[in-house]
C-alpha cells in the first residue's frame, strides 16, 4: 500500500480527500475490478479513502467518476487515465489478461472524452 500511497499522493482518486489522516480510513482499490479481469497488479491499484471504495461497488471507473462529480466531489480523471496506461503497457509486456483489455481501452475513451 505504501507504494501506492506514495504514487498517488496519499490522496483518494474519487473525491480527493488526504488519506490515512484524521478518519480517514486509507484503502487501495483495483481500477480494473476483478470480476471483469483486473489482475492484482500494483499498476491496477489506486489510493481511495474507504467510503470511497465501499461505495463503488463494482461500477467502471467512468461510471464513478459521473457519480462522483455529481455529489460534488472532483475525481481525478488525469490520475484514473495515467494508471489505466501504465496497466494496458504492463500487459502488453507480461500478455495475458484478454478480458481487461477491452475494458481497459472503453474506460481510456470515456475518460478521456469528459476531459474536453
Amino acid at each position: 500500500m505504501d507504494v501506492i500511497l506514495a504514487r498517488d499522493s496519499a490522496t483518494c482518486v474519487w473525491c480527493r480527500r488526504d488519506v490515512g489522516v484524521g478518519l480517514v480510513e486509507a484503502t487501495t482499490e483495483h481500477v480494473v475490478p476483478r470480476i471483469k479481469g483486473g489482475p492484482s497488479w500494483l499498476e491496477n491499484e489506486v489510493a481511495a479513502c474507504g467510503r470511497c471504495n465501499r461505495r463503488r461497488g463494482h461500477r467502471t471507473p467512468s461510471e464513478w467518476a459521473d457519480e462522483c462529480e455529481g455529489l460534488g466531489w472532483e475525481p481525478d480523471r488525469e490520475r484514473l487515465i495515467r494508471v489505466l496506461q501504465s496497466l494496458q503497457r504492463k500487459i502488453a509486456e507480461r500478455g495475458g489478461q484478454r478480458r481487461a483489455r477491452p475494458y481497459i481501452a472503453s474506460q481510456l475513451r470515456r475518460l478521456r472524452a469528459s476531459l474536453t
